[in-house]
């Protein structure tokens, strides 16, 4: 049976079975993580796991557990955070379409009829 070494915050060093530590990999390298209850006084220990920490883990036998993220929430995007009073707007101008595709389609339409006759003013 393989020994897993790992360090509690206020026992120190601990030894552990495979079957005692929790690993969890996300498709971000910093979002990984280890954990485990302490053997000496029952804490949860909750530490980061690098690259080098999964590949020992791994081959100590312990199970990783993948988090699947759909690469839309991995998405960077730049520029300010959405505010509430947007959000806010946003929901009254659903409540007042009866047609979401229709209503979004004519203001994509107004949009761009306003940016043509501005071009043409200029």
């Amino acid at each position: 049976m393989t020994i897993i070494k790992a360090t509690c915050p206020s026992c120190g060093d601990v030894e552990l079975s495979r079957d005692q530590v929790r690993l969890v990999v996300h498709p971000l390298a910093e979002r990984s993580f280890y954990g485990f209850t302490c053997t000496r006084c029952g804490e949860g220990v909750r530490k980061p796991a690098g690259d080098e920490v999964v590949r020992l883990l791994t081959m100590g036998g312990v199970v990783a557990e993948r988090v699947v993220v759909p690469a839309e929430a991995l998405e960077r995007h730049p520029g300010p955070a959405i505010t509430a009073d947007e959000v806010l707007d946003f929901s009254a101008w659903l409540r007042g379409a009866s047609s979401v595709a229709e209503a979004a389609g004519a203001s994509l339409f107004r949009r761009l009829d306003d940016s043509s006759s501005t071009t043409s003013q200029a």
